[in-house]
């Protein structure tokens, strides 16, 4: 499927992805066309396939981001909070950003400071990133996305952007109720997506969607 989804421009790969049923909702390919890829992916773009860049960690597919986008948009609305845990490049972080709207904000959280560097500066390079970079609406900070960052919960979704060794109850915990977590999590050598929903009234809910392959969330290199 990727080789019919890719393009020579942003616009081409999103109205591909639309096109081909790897993006379902309106909302999602309007805030992936305000995106352009090429501000975040050293190479090779417009894609549909995960890209290198640097320190162990890639830029995952469109067509994954898609899909992460589109399983927290019920909690997605503007002026909701999001924490992206492993945002490397920062793309998806400005895909979450425009989906949440001014009023909203997004945290992008990774252990690797040339890679927190990283996602700013590929922010830096449209005018509207340096507005919700300006402005508050998004800020990256370096810290252990294992635990979350709960300077900044609850939040209303987290995306997790690495499979996690195992589920973390932390980051349930800084969810509000009702709120959303997105993560891969590693079951016995086979990674999976899991939705996870917190309840108005509490309750936990886990959902077991599809196998993925992902980098690992761990400690930073030589931590």
């Amino acid at each position: 499927m990727a080789w019919r989804c890719s393009g020579a421009t942003n616009t081409e790969l999103i109205t591909n992805l639309f096109k081909n049923g790897l993006i379902k909702d309106a909302r999602v390919k309007e805030a992936m066309l305000k995106v352009d890829r090429a501000h975040y992916a050293p190479s090779s773009a417009y894609e549909d396939s995960p890209q290198y860049i640097g320190h162990a960690a890639t830029i995952s597919a469109p067509h994954m981001h898609a899909s992460a986008a589109e399983s927290l948009l019920p909690h997605l609305a503007p002026g909701s909070h999001v924490l992206d845990i492993g945002s490397g490049s920062g793309y998806l972080t400005a895909v979450l950003a425009h989906l949440v709207g001014p009023s909203g904000s997004v945290i992008g959280i990774d252990h690797i400071q040339p890679l927190v560097d990283l996602a700013d500066a590929n922010m830096r390079k449209s005018e509207s990133g340096r507005e919700m970079l300006a402005s508050g609406q998004v800020k990256f900070v370096k810290g252990d996305g294992r635990l979350g960052w709960k300077e900044g919960a609850p939040y209303d979704a987290i995306h997790v952007g690495a499979a996690a060794a195992e589920h973390h109850e932390v980051l349930v915990e800084q969810l509000k109720a009702p709120g959303r977590l997105f993560v891969p999590v590693d079951e016995r050598g086979q990674q999976y997506i899991f939705v996870i929903d917190k309840k108005g009234d509490g309750r936990v809910v886990r959902e077991r969607l599809f196998a993925v392959s992902y980098v690992p969330l761990t400690d930073a290199p030589g931590a």
